[in-house]
């Protein structure tokens, strides 16, 4: 990174600790600008627009949380990183929560905050690559949505992206719900073949006495029934592209007849010896392991090399989290609008209970979690009870959010005790409590044992 193309703005009202930091920024070679007032940062814009803000949140006249939101409203695109004197976790997370990347408590470890800045850059980087991604899929594929923040998935998209030119087979994997049917659309979409047809198949839905015909169609008289000649989906597909999703519930006795087609490029319709040539890209995909199907001898291992020419594996929700956050609001957007409500947004502990649910159903289970919530919703903001009345039993759902609860608080405590070195008073005052009532929440969350380490000067 070069750092000399960085440009930082330093908003502080204490002159002394406003110079240390202008200070030490310049000497990690970044370029450096200070103000003393968040009016001031906004009189100098848009002339010079910072890559990173570090941001005080207690200011003469603006505060910092009235200059945070600006920020993110005017510069989407400017990370912002508070620094509080009071060493309120809570305010820090409220913070977090409007758009800041992370925070700091005073006095500054500056290390620490090196270390936040490079990471902040990344992040950003990060969010300009996958916004590009966005655009140009949007331009291709107006009507299906593409949303997304992790690194995990911008590495999804963009292996998408630079094997849809190619005629290259595909196997996408990927656990059920998490999106493995809107990427071969991605794929499709981005190819020459996007004005051809994407013709979809799921395996699994299709009974096994009827998939040999309908993916390669049947003559008159072929078998009982058989009244007319029926063209199957690959012929359909012809020119484009053919999605078989659940390929690991496919036969074996048909598996022979896929692998033809992948060797060859020919079919033979039930009931004719004629083999007809096709132009057909083949995108499969699966939420079992066909690596262990072929051990147990359910999947043929040459059709699963054949198949395997390029693997795109999409990682569970759980895995991504920075995901659940713009996908929530997307489907909120769109939910809202689909069933004439007019709902603004999540309240806070519903927020809490979405950033922190583990989605076993991943992507799909959020979706159809928000539509029933929106349908539910009777104000402009969607409660706890809106997202867990479905699912869960009232006293399941109490259970659920108070373990839920508890872990967020003890993450909270650690990470006051790991600012303040593990000095008991010290992340009291952090955290906006007497000693004795920090004493009593460490237990009550299970943090016992006191870590000995090293104190920062």
């Amino acid at each position: 990174m070069n750092k000399k193309n960085v440009f930082i703005c330093v908003i502080e009202d204490d002159s002394f600790q406003r110079a240390l930091l202008v200070d030490f920024l310049k000497k990690k070679d970044y370029e450096v600008w200070d103000v003393e007032k968040g009016e001031d940062f906004f009189k100098l814009l848009p002339g010079k627009v910072p890559d990173v803000v570090l941001l005080d949140w207690r200011l003469p006249g603006m505060q910092g949380n009235e200059v945070l939101k600006r920020v993110k409203k005017e510069y989407p695109y400017i990370e912002v990183i508070v620094i509080t004197a009071f060493g309120s976790i809570e305010q820090a997370v409220e913070a977090m929560k409007e758009g800041a990347f992370y925070y700091v408590t005073k006095p500054v470890d500056l290390n620490e905050l090196d270390m936040l800045i490079e990471k902040a850059l990344e992040h950003q980087n990060l969010r300009k690559e996958n916004e590009i991604l966005r655009e140009v899929i949007k331009e291709r594929l107006p009507e299906t949505p593409v949303v997304f923040e992790s690194s995990a998935m911008k590495n999804v998209i963009s292996i998408a992206k630079r094997v849809a030119s190619t005629d290259a087979t595909i196997l996408i994997t990927g656990e059920s719900g998490t999106g493995k049917e809107l990427i071969a659309e991605v794929i499709h979409s981005l190819s020459p073949r996007a004005g051809k047809p994407l013709v979809k198949v799921n395996i699994a839905a299709i009974p096994e006495t009827l998939i040999e015909s309908e993916l390669f169609g049947h003559e008159k008289g072929a078998f009982t029934g058989a009244d007319k000649r029926r063209i199957g989906k690959f012929e359909s597909a012809d020119k484009g592209t053919l999605f078989l999703d659940e390929i690991g519930e496919l036969p074996i006795s048909t598996q022979v007849k896929l692998l033809r087609f992948l060797q060859e490029r020919t079919i033979e319709r039930l009931g004719s010896n004629m083999p007809i040539t096709l132009d057909v890209r083949i995108i499969a995909a699966t939420n079992r392991n066909l690596e262990t199907l072929v051990k147990e001898g359910k999947f043929r291992e040459d059709l699963f090399y054949r198949l395997n020419v390029i693997n795109l594996h999409i990682p569970p929700l759980r895995e991504r989290r920075e995901d659940i956050f713009p996908l929530a609001k997307h489907f909120l957007k769109h939910f809202s609008r689909k069933h004439g409500k007019n709902i603004k947004d999540f309240t806070k502990e519903a927020w809490d209970f979405l950033l922190s649910y583990d989605f076993p159903g991943n992507v799909r289970e959020l979706q159809n979690l928000i539509e029933r919530a929106c349908v539910l919703a009777n104000t402009e903001f969607i409660t706890l009870k809106d997202l867990t009345l479905s699912p869960f039993s009232e006293e399941k759902t109490d259970s659920y959010l108070d373990e839920k609860l508890k872990n967020f608080e003890k993450q909270l405590i650690l990470d006051a005790l790991e600012k303040a070195g593990w000095v008991q008073k010290k992340a009291a005052e952090m955290l906006g409590l007497s000693e004795r009532a920090l004493r009593y929440r460490m237990e009550k969350v299970g943090i016992k044992k006191k870590k000995s380490c090293n104190l920062k000067l």
